[in-house]
Order: C-alpha cells, then sequence, then structure tokens
C-alpha cells in the first residue's frame, strides 16, 4: 500500500500589490504635514549656515548627506567658532546616537527587504519619518515600498528644497527667532501626536503623562534630562498597561517574504 503523501503546508500570502501611482500618491500625502514642519526649520539653517558664513553648496551638502536637524544646528554653532574637525563628527555622532533604537525598532518591519533598499530606508530614517512609519505600520502590516519611499524622498527634498531656500534668503532674513520658525517642529510633532492618540484612550493617557511629567521635572530643576526622564517613565507606564499578548507580536505576520531570493 503507497503511503499518503501530507498535505502541503499552505503558501504565505503575498503582500498586496498596489499601483505604483497610488502608492506613491499616499506617501506623498502622508509627507506633506511633515513637509510643512520641515521646508521652516530648513530655512532657518539655510540662512543661519550663509550668516556663517558656509557656501550655499556646503550647507545644501548638509542637509543632503547628514539629513539631521539638530546635528546639523549643533555642527553649524561648532563650525562658526572654529572647533577641529573631529569635534564636529564626534559631537553629530553623539546627538544622532538615538537613531540606533530607532532603528533597532522598525528594523523587524524591514525583515524582508533587500539589503539595498534597507540602507536606503535607513539614510533616511528620521525621528518624524520614524514616527509616522510606525503609525502607518500599526494599520497596515504589509505597506507597498513605493508608499514608504515616496514618503521618505518627498520629506528628504523638502529638507534640502529649504535649506536652499534659506541660503538664497539668507541676506533679507537676520533673527530667524523673531519669525517663530523654531516653533515649527514642535507644532509638527503635536500635530502627529494628537492624530495617533485621539482615538486611543492608552495613547492618549501615556502622552498627558509624559507631558505632565516633562513640565513636573522642569519646574523642579531637572532641566536638561525632564524630557527623557518624562519619556522613559511614561513608556514604561504604557508598557504596563498593555496587554501581554500586543507586547510581542509575531513578526511572521509582519514582515514580507524576501524578494527574489535576496539575502535578509
Amino acid at each position: 500500500m503507497r503511503p499518503v503523501a501530507a498535505p502541503a503546508a499552505p503558501a504565505a500570502p503575498a503582500a498586496p500589490s498596489a499601483p505604483a501611482p497610488r502608492a506613491w500618491a499616499a506617501g506623498l500625502g502622508q509627507a506633506v504635514p511633515v513637509m510643512l514642519g520641515y521646508v521652516p526649520v530648513a530655512f532657518a539653517f539655510g540662512v543661519l549656515g550663509h550668516t556663517a558664513g558656509l557656501p550655499w553648496w556646503a550647507s545644501a551638502a548638509m542637509s543632503a548627506f547628514v539629513y539631521g536637524g539638530s546635528s546639523q544646528f549643533a555642527a553649524l554653532q561648532l563650525l562658526a567658532v572654529g572647533a577641529a574637525p573631529y569635534a564636529v563628527v564626534l559631537t553629530t555622532f553623539v546627538v544622532n546616537l538615538r537613531h540606533l533604537l530607532l532603528s533597532a525598532a522598525i528594523a523587524p518591519r524591514l525583515a524582508g527587504w533587500r539589503r539595498r533598499e534597507q540602507a536606503l530606508f535607513a539614510y533616511e530614517l528620521t525621528d518624524e519619518a520614524f514616527a509616522v512609519h510606525s503609525a502607518q505600520w500599526a494599520e497596515r502590516a504589509r505597506r507597498p515600498k513605493a508608499e514608504v519611499f515616496a514618503f521618505n524622498t518627498a520629506v528628504h527634498g523638502s529638507w534640502v528644497a529649504g535649506t536652499l531656500a534659506g541660503v538664497l534668503a539668507g541676506d533679507l532674513v537676520t533673527d530667524v527667532e523673531a519669525l517663530g520658525l523654531d516653533y515649527a517642529l514642535p507644532a509638527m510633532f503635536m500635530a502627529l501626536l494628537a492624530a495617533g492618540v485621539v482615538a486611543d484612550r492608552r495613547g492618549l493617557a501615556v502622552a498627558v503623562l509624559a507631558g505632565a511629567l516633562a513640565a513636573g521635572l522642569t519646574l523642579l530643576g531637572l532641566e536638561y534630562w525632564a524630557v527623557l526622564a518624562a519619556a522613559a517613565l511614561a513608556a514604561t507606564f504604557g508598557l504596563a498597561l498593555t496587554p501581554r499578548a500586543e507586547r510581542l507580536p509575531a513578526l511572521g505576520d509582519d514582515a514580507e517574504p524576501a524578494e527574489g531570493g535576496a539575502s535578509r
């Protein structure tokens, strides 16, 4: 009697393939709020770079290749006082160390991507991009790559464009603080936060607690560590409220299958 072969396991469902134009349009739509926050701050950086005596191409190159607001402003201040190159590089590295945490948190979503795709995504990962991508992947585990890269390309392009506009207007603007441009990024973060917690009571509770702790610790004199300590305590509180089943989702449900047998 011939043995009966075991039925083959069902194949994993493939990621939905949305038409490229529609995916790009979705990514651009998600990028608009971030672009509105990026352009004023990049404009301020361009003005300050021009004031500090940097050539226009140097300011544009920093926005294109460094692509980090806080680290660019820190480097600009060091260059203005004539700091040594190693001090500028070291300061930029330390300021951007937070990207280790951001990339580690989002890495499982890119498990099935090609190496060059992962590298390109990592190159354009910023705080704001992390916030938007995390929210989008929480809603839809399988997002078209065209949508992801459309968002990254649009916000990166707006940062470079804002810098160039600031360089060109450098002789016309003498005080960027008077224009309130430094408030653009905090305002954008508040808008992103409001959109993410408006329908989530647990997220709203964490956000309120973090804000209250940050304000309280600042009033107590913990100026430089208030935000970091408040974020850590509020995140711990949010984790305690999260059911155990939601803490460790199966990565196999979220990761895309590798394409073309590419290495992971």
